[in-house]
């Protein structure tokens, strides 16, 4: 019998959900995170009434309810609604694109008004078999509000035209024909009051925890140790980079401390500007709706090239890149029969939280139905 029923590689959102299930249910585990702290890439720090995320705007929202009674165990959480805008061309647009943000590119005032010069725009451009991100965009918004607020912003995240983008990618973007300006409809949502890497150590408080661990670098030790190994990190990386790299975007992030009381109307402004470097500034104190204090603190958010050793933000899975994945993970369920992946990285795509809980669930699940004695 191994030491550990189970090692989970990585502290984000999905490894401490696996954690949190296992526990519960008797098994003795193993958590290894690289860096020196937990949380992965929610990983916030304490302010004045409110909290500073170190890599970029999260915010918790749900339709499943067995999600939302799941994190609430570790966090009250207050009532923020996000909304959106997307400074372009010297101007402000609500985002997601609803009836509000066709007023203010068209000029109309009433849905009818809107209706009719996005169909005028329809009949000069649209397409019945859209190939790429740029196509489906404009299916869905037309040619105007795609140039102000999708192509600039989307070709700066990606780093590729719009066009050779997988259409995908642009169907996470809600768009109404109605006055709701809300980013998210979900029934639930809302921020952590005592801040997500708070939250991330309740659910792991009862964990062994090894930081400072590169398990990658001592991967055969580590293996030997537990029945099951959870690895939410780069399964390329895992395999050595046996067939090359796959690709992903990384995030470089500018934070700063201004003399206002407010910097901006919402947390989020997204920059559709295409000269412009930077993708969107957040404004962290809007998410807590905190008290008023002389200063604020802000986040600007460039989009980078990745290379090895960066952190990887956004895997681009695109075709090319999902053959390359399924060829690692083929080749790994055979190398490692008892690596089970998980999360963002292990399974190079990309969720939101609420997914990620979710998904972390299901696993725990399954793997609380292992007889590991």
């Amino acid at each position: 019998m191994k030491e550990y029923d189970l090692i989970i590689v990585g502290s984000g959102l999905f490894g401490a959900t696996v954690a949190y299930c296992a526990k519960e249910k008797g098994l003795q585990c193993l958590m290894l995170e690289r860096r020196s702290v937990c949380s992965g890439n929610v990983y916030d720090e304490p302010a004045d009434g409110f909290y500073v995320s170190k890599y970029g705007a999260h915010i918790f929202h749900t339709d499943n309810e067995r999600v939302w009674n799941f994190i609430r165990q570790f966090a009250d959480f207050n009532d923020y609604t996000h909304r959106v805008l997307v400074e372009s061309k010297g101007n402000k647009y609500h985002i997601p694109v609803c009836a509000v943000t066709f007023n203010e590119i068209f000029g109309t005032e009433t849905v009818s008004e809107m209706d009719v010069m996005l169909r005028k725009e329809h009949s000069i451009e649209s397409y019945a078999n859209p190939k790429n991100l740029e196509e489906m965009a404009i299916n869905r918004v037309g040619r105007k509000a795609y140039e102000l607020l999708i192509k600039g912003y989307t070709e700066k995240q990606w780093g590729r035209q719009a066009s050779e983008l997988p259409k995908k990618i642009i169907e996470r973007l809600p768009v109404r024909m109605n006055y709701d300006t809300r980013y998210f409809s979900d029934r639930f949502q809302g921020m952590p009051l005592c801040g997500y890497t708070e939250l991330v150590k309740r659910m792991i408080k009862d964990t062994e925890v090894l930081y400072g661990v590169d398990f990658n670098a001592s991967k055969e030790y580590w293996i030997n140790k537990a029945e099951t190994i959870v690895y939410t990190g780069m399964i390329d990386e895992l395999m050595d980079f046996k067939y090359g790299a796959l690709e992903y975007r990384s995030l470089r992030f500018e934070t700063s401390v201004l003399d206002e009381v407010t910097h901006q109307p919402y947390a989020v402004v997204n920059n559709g500007d295409k000269e412009v470097p930077f993708t969107r500034t957040i404004e962290h104190r809007h998410f807590y709706n905190g008290k008023q204090l002389p200063y604020t603190v802000i986040t600007k958010e460039f989009p980078a090239t990745w290379e090895r050793g960066k952190n990887a933000f956004y895997p681009i899975n695109d075709e090319k890149n999902q053959m390359l994945y399924k060829r690692y993970r083929d080749d790994a369920n055979v190398v490692y029969p008892n690596v089970i992946f998980g999360g963002r990285l292990g399974c190079y795509e990309y969720n939101d939280m609420d997914d990620t809980v979710e998904k972390g669930l299901k696993l725990a699940d399954a793997i609380c139905k292992i007889d590991f004695h």
